[in-house]
């Protein structure tokens, strides 16, 4: 199989090699015909660089163009939507940019299957010849035959004594006649026919592109007169550049930044001088799909016959409105275009004397920032002041921030990240006027190496907290009290008692400082959006998850913070089912207002009356119940006794009694109904009015 595929290149190779020949198929054919050579396309070199920190990066390509020319780019081919949404074209100097034509999304067999000659099955020269039957060609084998091209035909021929072998043969029509040529005899083809020459040139050409199946060419057609500058800008997907600062911490020195910007270029394309920014910000980035072609589908309507109608008169219609079809637009931040660098001029610097401590972290010797802070629209800017070169495929560190700033030393207590010991920390403040892009701080205190931090974005002017080791010589001991609830408001809603509660949380934290020196330790305590805080009054900052507060422990002492918090609880009860001495609690509670508790009071006493009246009832039926139970049993034991005995006239006398008796129970029992329901009413009418705070 491999010696077959190479079989099949050479033969390839020698049909482009024909091709690029070029014999004419006749003599007397004139050479003035000849299609003219086009010029090769003008190479762009790329002269600036800008990346964002939202993960694109606009980049600029500028040269010269004379007359009419072409550029070619090549990207790759996840780059062509960027590229198509963001390009820019200029042909300054009076010219113009005509086409920007650029490779189809389409699969390299489709493009292929477009052409002539069909060159996706990987052909022979047979398969290639039976493509082109009927047109007049030149072969050399090795004497020189033209004619038309009937066929390929497959004949087994004798090889050594009792081998034989497929043998192609190439059937020609000659002026003397049908001509059969074995195809392992021919030495040369020429093709007659120029357009089909150029079709099988220009599908070699796209297989030979399609090598490198990740880039798409790009071209760019300039027209104009005499030499013109010309530029093109597009934004297409980068890493985003990144920043890595470093801290000096003194104790006779004021802190010292140092901040380095990391720039990769991932691209296939070196970096040769090229002018360099970066931009801190997130400005709105997205990808669409622009390469891939969109069809929409569209009903398939048949012809209907009819019979012919009348013609109609019609009167004029009234104005329609239509609906307008909505329009997708999308507003994107770009580069800015203008050039904001101002160059100054890098003169030597006197080489630093020795420092006179070699353990002594000093960032900022032999390091000085080479970028320009500018702000571009509501981004910042860093501007590389020196030109930058970078191979492809490799990454640099550019000094951007070498400046003294402001801040303080401290310790950060947070019972969630350690329960028994703060951090050493740093209160940094942004003195400098650049804006601090997020990353990662090395800090080094005293000349050696403390602890890593991290910072977020930093405008000029803020303070942002960062810590960066455990502070084991400060002990913390959190210590949380029994809460506890009181009352303190009610009121009156129709029948519905609101009442107020206070819950009462109280947290204290000791400190204990057992270092040499004084020192400030901040406590961080969760902030909670449902309770309010008492004490202490006043807090260092509060931001959206916690409470600060600065402690000042001196050396070797302790020192005690206790906060104090707050909850408002919302209670409802409803008095037509609460008993007396549910309600005679908050009779009695000190918090609630006279007139609250002056009704409450009333409840009692309509409730008292329901009550009694109820027990009352409750007592005669219970009378009834047991005259019933008694009867049941005299009933039971007359049964068993002899009418006209004694003992039997005596049950039948006590029954009579007690029917009497129930009689009377009954009518009183009604009464009493009669007054529990009249009472109820009065409870529940006083209740409904009720409207007091």
């Amino acid at each position: 199989m491999r010696r077959q595929g190479m079989k099949r290149l050479v033969w390839l190779l020698n049909a482009v090699l024909l091709v690029s020949i070029g014999l004419v198929a006749s003599a007397q054919e004139p050479a003035s015909k000849a299609p003219p050579k086009a010029a090769s396309p003008q190479a762009l070199p790329l002269t600036e660089v800008v990346l964002y920190s939202s993960g694109v990066g606009y980049f600029q390509r500028d040269g010269s163009i004379e007359g009419r020319g072409d550029v070619e780019l090549r990207f790759k081919a996840d780059n062509i939507n960027d590229l198509l949404k963001s390009m820019i074209v200029q042909d300054f100097d009076g010219g113009q940019v005509t086409t920007v034509t650029y490779d189809s999304r389409d699969p390299i067999t489709k493009t292929l299957k477009g052409f002539a000659v069909d060159l996706t099955t990987h052909p022979g020269l047979g398969q290639l010849l039976e493509q082109i039957r009927g047109e007049r060609i030149e072969v050399a084998a090795p004497n020189p035959v033209r004619g038309v091209i009937v066929g390929v035909e497959k004949k087994r021929e004798k090889v050594g004594d009792k081998e034989t072998a497929e043998v192609e043969h190439l059937t020609l029509f000659t002026t003397e006649g049908l001509r059969s040529i074995p195809l392992n005899l021919v030495q040369r083809i020429q093709i007659g026919n120029e357009r089909l020459k150029a079709e099988l040139q220009q599908a070699l050409e796209v297989l030979a592109s399609s090598h490198d199946l990740q880039k798409k060419a790009v071209k760019l057609e300039f027209d104009g007169q005499g030499r013109r500058r010309v530029r093109v800008g597009y934004i297409v997907e980068t890493p985003v550049w990144k920043t890595s600062y470093r801290l000096a911490l003194s104790e006779t020195k004021r802190p010292f930044l140092q901040g380095w910007a990391i720039v990769e270029n991932t691209t296939d394309e070196d970096w040769a001088n090229v002018r360099l920014s970066l931009i801190s910000g997130r400005p709105i980035s997205f990808r669409m799909d622009l390469y891939e072609p969109l069809y929409t589908k569209r009903p398939l309507v048949v012809s209907e016959l009819h019979e012919s109608l009348r013609p109609q008169v019609y009167g004029q219609a009234m104005a329609e409105e239509r609906e307008t079809p909505q329009e997708v637009s999308a507003t994107e931040r770009g580069p800015a275009m203008a050039r904001l660098m101002a160059k100054r001029a890098m003169a030597p610097k006197p080489s630093p004397a020795p420092p006179q401590r070699p353990a002594e972290v000093e960032l900022q010797e032999g390091v000085t920032t080479i970028a320009q802070a500018t702000e571009a629209g509501e981004l910042f800017q860093y501007t590389i002041d020196r030109p930058v070169s970078l191979a492809r495929q490799k990454s640099a560190l550019l000094p951007i921030v070498t400046e003294e700033i402001e801040g303080t030393k401290l310790s950060i207590y947070n019972e969630r990240v350690h329960a028994k010991h703060p951090l050493n920390g740093f209160r940094l403040k942004n003195s400098t006027p650049l804006h601090l892009l997020q990353g990662p701080i090395t800090v080094f205190d005293g000349g050696i190496y403390a602890g890593d931090a991290r910072i977020e974005d930093l405008p000029p002017g803020q303070e942002r907290i960062i810590s960066y080791a455990l502070d084991l010589k400060t002990d913390v001991v959190p210590q949380s009290s029994n809460g506890r609830e009181d009352v303190v408001a009610a009121s009156l809603r129709k029948g519905t008692l609101l009442v107020t509660r206070k819950a009462v949380e109280e947290k204290t934290y000791q400190v204990t400082n057992r270092d040499q020196k004084p020192k400030v330790v901040l406590i961080e305590h969760p902030f909670r959006s449902d309770r309010r805080l008492v004490a202490p009054a006043e807090t260092a900052e509060l931001t959206r998850d916690v409470y600060r507060f600065n402690v000042p422990v001196d050396a070797g002492r302790g020192a005690r913070l206790t906060v104090r918090e707050e909850k408002q609880l919302q209670e409802t009860l409803r008095l037509i089912d609460s008993g007396p001495e549910t309600i005679g609690f908050y009779v009695q509670a000190k918090q609630i207002s006279p007139r609250v508790k002056e009704a409450l009071q009333k409840v009692v006493t309509f409730r008292n009356r329901v009550d009694q009246t109820a027990a009352q009832r409750g007592r005669l039926e219970q009378r009834i119940k047991e005259i019933t139970q008694e009867q049941a049993r005299i009933r039971e034991n007359m049964a068993r006794l002899a009418p006209n005995s004694e003992l039997y006239n005596r049950y039948v006398s006590k029954l009579d009694q007690q029917e009497t008796e129930i009689e009377k129970l009954r009518k009183e029992i009604e009464g009493l109904k009669a007054t529990e329901d009249r009472q109820k009413r009065e409870l529940n009418d006083y209740l409904l009015a009720l409207n007091i705070d």
